[in-house]
């Protein structure tokens, strides 16, 4: 299984970088310096590959969103540790690389789907729920919403229609949608919470 990794590692890299439907099977094999042949012994077609580099970067992400998680002190440290550790992941994506995904490979767009309306809106309103227990978030706001509102500002950054990719910072625009998001949660205690966080993020 070590060629089929180095396939999928290769194609991931590309795909990242250049977009998906600029990236034939025949460049995927020249960066590796393997016949077309052989990589078709180990995946169908290009929509088995992206298919099973979704499949993984999904258990790559679910993952170091659960450490970020895991090493968060409250609520407000989780939300702050997610972002980061998101902001870390879209600085290597070409945007068109979801909309490749959505146009071209509906069953890899469903993985997608399913990663970002249970997973990662499980975990924001995991924490939307600690930090009303903890006092840092108002006790008045609706989880469900706020935490569906979250998830669809990530996807929304992704729209070249509404943050054109010529005039606008991906990584930027996260961290904006996220900072506005994050103040409409808080708490006069969670403020002061917030503030020193970031402090100490910035210092870092």
């Amino acid at each position: 299984m070590e060629v089929a990794e180095n396939i999928l590692e290769k194609a991931d890299n590309l795909f990242h970088k250049y977009g998906i439907r600029s990236i034939s099977m025949d460049e995927i094999a020249k960066e590796l310096g393997i016949s077309k042949k052989t990589i078709y012994q180990f995946f169908k077609d290009k929509d088995d590959i992206v298919y099973k580099m979704t499949q993984r970067r999904i258990q790559n992400d679910k993952e170091e969103f659960s450490k970020a998680y895991e090493a968060s002190m409250d609520a407000i440290d989780e939300l702050i540790n997610v972002s980061l550790c998101l902001r870390k992941n879209l600085n290597k994506i070409n945007p068109s690389l979801l909309f490749d995904i959505q146009k071209y490979h509906p069953s890899s767009w469903d993985l997608w789907m399913d990663f970002k309306n249970n997973f990662m809106k499980g975990y924001v309103l995991k924490t939307i729920e600690r930090g009303k227990r903890e006092g840092y978030f108002r006790s008045e706001i609706d989880s469900e919403t706020l935490a569906t509102f979250r998830i669809e500002q990530v996807q929304m950054s992704f729209d070249d229609k509404i943050f054109p990719h010529n005039k606008f910072d991906f990584a930027e625009v996260q961290m904006a949608l996220f900072d506005h998001f994050v103040h409409g949660l808080l708490t006069i205690k969670g403020h002061e919470i917030y503030k020193k966080l970031i402090k100490a993020q910035v210092n870092v």
